[in-house]
């Protein structure tokens, strides 16, 4: 007879042996998905019995794992800042880096009538984040890719949050308006010498449409900070996703377009990961 428990240890043993990066957490997410529970509720009761529906599941899931589909492509969604977030063939799988965004903004920002606007939005992952925590503010959410619209609507509908964000087709923020006063994105910055070395769970299952970022991952950055210098009020705010070696490039660019109190911001791991900007106030010259 199947446990809770022996369900457990046979998909963590065989990820352990394949060497899955993180063998236990997958294994607890996947059981738990199989049997609908919680993760955290796999520990309790172990010595429950399963059905064989839920083992065959289980086992259906270990196999995509050990095949190399991420978790979150094998369950269909994955958890951000608190919400569950569906993915499409069309978003990126949100990243725990990019929750650093989301608090940065979050800390410099009391609860006010916000205009947000999320460039390249993908799943919807930031600006949902930001809107569930700043109930008076209202977004834009902006995507080339209509798949990745339609996904981020549909997140947005099962938070509560649809009535306070408008769905753009578009280009960055080609077709924006200006007095805006946050903008944030996370844009493709992968260089294209670092496509190659991706590993094969991001480059098989992420659009490559949400990574590349031309010859030396820069080219976003450089269509988003002037534009973004257009559109945002004075004192807006522009906060960007960035890779681990992109701080300075990206912290030049936006002071060469006049953006004050630049700060780049670390991640856990203490690499360079978001860097701010402020536009200057009407005081400032």
């Amino acid at each position: 007879m199947q446990t809770r428990g022996t369900l457990y240890r046979l998909l963590r043993d065989q990820f352990r042996a394949a060497d899955v990066p993180t063998p236990e957490l997958d294994a607890r997410i996947l059981v738990a998905a199989a049997l609908g529970i919680e993760p955290g509720a796999l520990l309790l009761d172990q010595d429950l019995a399963v059905s064989a529906d839920a083992v065959a599941l289980a086992a259906r899931y270990g196999e995509c794992r050990l095949s190399g589909a991420p978790v979150g492509r094998i369950l269909g969604q994955r958890e951000f800042f608190g919400l569950g977030l569906e993915l499409s063939i069309g978003t990126l799988e949100p990243r725990p880096d990019t929750e650093i965004l989301v608090e940065a903004v979050l800390a410099r920002f009391a609860d006010r009538a916000l205009r947000l606007a999320d460039l390249g939005t993908g799943t919807g992952a930031i600006l949902l984040a930001l809107l569930a925590h700043l109930p008076q503010a209202q977004g834009l959410a902006v995507d080339l890719s209509m798949d990745a619209l339609a996904t981020a609507r549909r997140n947005a509908v099962r938070h509560g949050l649809s009535d306070r964000v408008l769905f753009l087709c578009g280009d960055y923020a080609a077709a924006l308006a200006g007095g805006l006063d946050v903008i944030v994105s996370n844009p493709p910055y992968i260089s294209h010498p670092e496509l190659a070395d991706l590993a094969p769970e991001v480059i098989l299952h992420d659009p490559v449409l949400a990574l590349d970022g031309g010859a030396d991952g820069l080219d976003a950055y450089r269509r988003i900070v002037p534009e973004a210098a257009g559109l945002l009020a004075r004192g807006g705010l522009l906060a960007l996703e960035i890779g681990a070696a992109q701080g300075a490039p990206v912290a030049s660019l936006l002071r060469d377009h006049h953006f004050q109190e630049v700060e780049i911001l670390q991640d856990l791991s203490g690499l360079d990961r978001v860097v701010l900007g402020w536009k200057q106030c009407d005081n400032q010259v």
